[in-house]
């Protein structure tokens, strides 16, 4: 599995950060998702450390606002990539923060 420039920058940013806004969970991956992934040659860790060092992807300013929000108050976590050509991978951090999901939106 590669890594596109963007992936790379999240684990640099991670790497200097070391340190998770949140706890993960167990983390999962739904059957579309890893298919998705590996037909694109993708590995899902550096989305995952995206989505723990709160680059939150391609939300609209209200989800990220919610996801602000969210890391005080307890709420579930959202973070959406779009993957060239026309693909979106979502991964959600329960409100309980037992678990996080890999999945596709037509998943949820």
């Amino acid at each position: 599995m590669t890594s596109s420039p963007g992936q790379a920058a999240a684990l640099a940013r991670y790497e200097q950060q070391r340190r998770p806004l949140f706890p993960l969970g167990q983390v999962l991956i739904t059957p579309g998702a890893l298919d998705m992934l590996e037909a694109l040659k993708l590995a899902p860790l550096p989305f995952v450390l995206r989505h723990v060092a709160g680059d939150w992807g391609d939300l609209c300013d209200e989800d990220k606002q919610a996801n602000a929000a969210a890391l005080t108050y307890g709420s579930r976590l959202l973070s959406a990539y779009d993957i060239p050509p026309n693909h979106r991978l979502w991964i959600i951090t329960e409100a309980d923060r037992r678990s996080t999901t890999l999945l596709l939106p037509e998943e949820y």
